[in-house]
């Protein structure tokens, strides 16, 4: 009985939860063969574990043939020595079983990390290529579980599924083919008791499939909303807007749902192996009745009796499992579909064969003729990844329509214009977050599309509006830029920075923690150490996407202070809101609707009377005269 409430017991369980509706999935074409080509690595392994599982098969049925020799011809003759022989073989199998349990988790676990270790790696590398429109779509969490769930769902593909199928077979064949030796009729009345079990579970297990469903939907968003509240925006939106009350209420109804359906899974698991265990001693007891009858009247010795009652114990288990194995492999099959799924998605922004690296020496920036449009969700997402329907699966509206400039070697250009109007986008051609549709952008005279993207990650730097740090310490978000980077040379960016008296100033120094996206440096200090990590990269060109649009007005000339050290020297593309921070830049590029409308230096564009000449009336209309901090200012 213990064999049935043991190993083959959590087997049965566990194929009996599994989602039947997985086998209504379609399968891409070439998913079994691409699975063959990740377990190749692993093949003597492989075999070695499945060679492990059918010699523990046998063993199965090895303990009752030698309990009924004990009996027949031992106990019965009154053989000594045959008893003590066969009773030490028992136990030799038994400390053979353990070696082998041992040795079968050592392959198990070699395989399964091993596998899980080369799909997991080659999915992040596959993700980290992937353009930034991706991320804009898909949801982290989605991705997340690809990269947890169901890899290791892959990966019990080669070690729970395959050593289960496997491991049942086996048994199932040599213990059916030993009871029907011993005796065929007996065999065919445990036989007859199999129905009144396998229905019953079949039901249990679609209710279980269910309710496993929505406890795994249940949890999910239960730590969707602790996700939520516990990040530090949410936690302050919650502190500045929520009601505490509320938000307990409201965790409290989910978690007490996910607590009724824990109990009920419980309760519906217990039923299932007071089930099990009841159908087996009935098997029992009618092979005992039978059986004993038979033995009494000579049909057949007591061992015989007492060896297929223990059979019995080791037959159920494998045949349900057996019957739900077509739900396993799906399982299996779909988690590797998932995972191809992602792999297959190509990068929209991929380096190519015979790319070159970026010429030396100061940079000038060429747009020729640049379109550009938004790639449409089909092109760059996948539906499975983002959490609503994509009703924009047609083409997007070109959002540049064709931009011609030139930034000389230490220029700055400001680039000006209303929110949507294209200027961010033109940024992020320069930096190749993404590909124009027609046209091409140069660096030094080479189409950045044939350019290696390390160069391309050397030559430009980026602040954006929002700058991100990292969880780490200052050091190691500094470093992220120049992993090599000696201390002297942090401090150095940090003090060209603005922000070496500060960070000296803290406990730890460097070693400080920034918290959670930075959230522990105030917006002008996340700023300035944004600024400090590009000083460390030293790029040729520096692109800034409004880098000082929400400072307060100290925080803004700290920051004005370091960004003239960061685009000395340095072709630069500036983006300002502020038109005060941008009146000394060399040209001016004003943008509406994804054209360039006007150009030239801030004087002339106001003596114009244009476009720029109406939003800088506009900003500063309470305002006539204004003084503002200048964005690379010569004089400063």
């Amino acid at each position: 009985m213990a064999m049935m409430n043991g190993g083959y017991g959590f087997q049965v369980m566990r194929s009996l939860r599994r989602d039947s509706s997985v086998t209504k999935e379609r399968i891409a074409p070439g998913t079994v063969r691409r699975i063959a080509g990740y377990a190749r690595p692993f093949k003597w392994q492989i075999a070695g574990f499945l060679a492990l599982v059918v010699v523990d098969a046998v063993i199965v049925i090895a303990n009752p043939l030698l309990m009924k020799a004990i009996i027949d011809d031992g106990i019965i003759p009154r053989r000594t020595d045959l008893v003590a022989a066969l009773a030490a073989a028992i136990g030799l199998l038994a400390v053979l079983d353990a070696g082998l349990g041992l040795v079968q988790r050592w392959f198990s676990a070699r395989i399964g990390e091993g596998l899980i270790y080369n799909l997991r790696t080659e999915v992040f590398d596959h993700v980290q290529r992937m353009p930034v429109a991706f991320f804009m779509r898909a949801q982290t969490g989605a991705l997340v579980s690809r990269l947890n769930s169901d890899v290791i769902g892959a990966q019990r593909a080669l070690t729970s599924t395959l050593s289960s199928v496997v491991s049942n077979v086996v048994s199932l064949v040599m213990v059916l083919g030993a009871m029907l030796v011993l005796s065929w009729q007996i065999t065919l009345v445990a036989l007859v008791l199999l129905p009144i079990f396998i229905f019953p579970a079949k039901w249990v297990g679609r209710r279980m499939s269910v309710l496993t469903r929505e406890q795994m939907q249940l949890d999910a968003e239960m730590s969707s909303v602790m996700t939520e509240r516990f990040n530090v925006a949410g936690a302050m939106v919650a502190k500045l807007y929520g009601r505490p009350e509320d938000e307990a209420v409201h965790f409290g109804g989910r978690a007490g749902r996910v607590r009724d359906v824990g109990v009920t899974v419980a309760m519906y698991g217990a039923v299932f192996r007071i089930a099990l265990g009841l159908v087996a001693a009935l098997a029992t007891a009618l092979v005992y009745g039978l059986g004993g009858t038979l033995a009494i009247s000579g049909a057949f010795a007591l061992g015989t009796l007492v060896a297929l009652s223990s059979l019995l114990m080791r037959l159920y288990g494998p045949l349900t499992s057996l019957s739900n194995v077509h739900v396993d492999v799906m399982t299996a099959l779909v988690s590797f579909d998932r995972v191809f799924e992602v792999l297959d998605l190509k990068p929209m922004v991929a380096e190519r064969p015979g790319a070159e690296e970026v010429p030396g020496g100061p940079v000038t920036i060429e747009f020729d003729d640049v379109r550009f449009r938004y790639p449409a969700a089909s092109e760059v997402s996948l539906a499975s990844l983002e959490s609503v329907a994509r009703p924009d699966t047609g083409p997007s509206q070109e959002v540049l329509k064709g931009v011609v400039f030139t930034a000389r070697p230490g220029e700055l250009v400001a680039l000006v214009g209303h929110s949507g109007a294209g200027k961010t986008t033109m940024t992020s051609l320069v930096s190749r977050l993404y590909d124009v549709n027609e046209g091409a952008v140069r660096l030094n005279g080479l189409d950045v599309r044939d350019a290696t993207l390390a160069s391309i990650r050397d030559t430009v730097g980026v602040v954006m509006q929002d700058a991100h740090l990292f969880h780490d310490t200052i050091g190691n978000n500094l470093r992220y830029a120049r992993p090599e980077a000696s201390d002297e040379e942090v401090w150095e960016a940090l003090r060209a920075a603005q922000i070496a008296d500060l960070v000296k100033a803290l406990p730890e120094g460097l070693d400080t923690v920034v918290g959670d996206r930075g959230y522990r440096l105030s917006g002008g200090e996340k700023q300035r150490v944004a600024l400090a990590r590009l000083l460390l990269k030293a790029p040729r060109v520096v692109v800034l996407d409004e880098a000082t649009a929400h400072l307060d007005s100290e925080s803004e000339a700290a920051v004005q202070k370091a960004l003239r050290t960061a685009l000395r020297g340095r072709t630069s593309l500036v983006i300002a809101h502020r038109l005060s921070t941008i009146r000394e830049a060399d040209a001016i590029l004003v943008i509406e609707d994804g054209r360039v409308v006007e150009r030239g230096r801030h004087e002339d564009l106001l003596r114009l009377g244009g476009a720029y000449a109406e939003l800088y009336r506009t900003q500063f209309s309470e305002s006539p005269s204004p003084e503002g901090r200048v964005i690379g200012s010569r004089g400063a």
